[in-house]
């Protein structure tokens, strides 16, 4: 990509992103457009990462290992459905990924637990997230039994208004609550780790770059 466009590309995306520099959001496109690789532009196509090379960032990148859960982060980043991340969408998507305030986690985290988008979280949602995420105990007899006390559990602590499954209103005051309750139902969020190893590596000196 030529300095030209690539200078316009940054200028269009910094507008409404408030959570990166500019610098920040050049290093970003940089490392979208590697991570690409080299795709000839033609009319009509969108270049992007498609749901294999997006989850193999966030498993190599920031260790998530939950397929269901990769799953959900890759839609929750592909706004618009077509099937793959486009660069707006990766600038974006980073910046509540990396950057969010608590209200746009919060935000992002419900769309990524509602699985079947409907605006609540049902007990069949939350069992498929626990058992995905818990380690089966070979020794356990029924391991279902364990989860379904689990749901139960949960409900009791999130569902505000009783009524057998979680809005984002109970969700959000529940995590008010208690912020560990974030990522009640899996690691959809980098830890800290990754997250600061990922920026380390990406927001490198500026002088660094030969030829941002």
């Amino acid at each position: 990509m030529n300095r030209k466009k690539l200078q316009k590309l940054t200028d269009t995306l910094i507008k409404n992103c408030k959570h990166f520099s500019k610098f920040e959001v050049n290093c970003l496109i940089n490392l979208f457009y590697n991570l690409v690789g080299e795709v000839t532009e033609r009319q009509g196509t969108t270049i992007g990462l498609d749901r294999n090379a997006f989850r193999n960032i966030l498993h190599v990148t920031f260790g998530m290992t939950d397929d269901m859960i990769m799953d959900r982060v890759f839609r929750g980043f592909d706004k618009d459905n077509d099937g793959c991340v486009n660069v707006s969408e990766w600038i974006y998507g980073l910046s509540v990924f990396l950057r969010g305030t608590l209200e746009e986690k919060m935000k992002y985290c419900f769309e990524v637990f509602d699985l079947n988008g409907d605006g609540f979280i049902s007990k069949e949602e939350m069992f498929h997230m626990l058992k995905n995420s818990l380690l089966k105990q070979p020794s356990e007899e029924d391991p279902d039994e364990g989860i379904k006390d689990l749901v139960e559990i949960t409900l009791k602590k999130m569902d505000h208004d009783h009524d057998g499954k979680l809005s984002f209103t109970d969700y959000e005051q529940a995590v008010r609550e208690e912020t560990l309750l974030l990522e009640a139902f899996g690691p959809c969020l980098p830890d800290p780790k990754s997250h600061m190893e990922f920026e380390a590596q990406v927001f490198k000196d500026p002088s660094e770059f030969n030829d941002i």
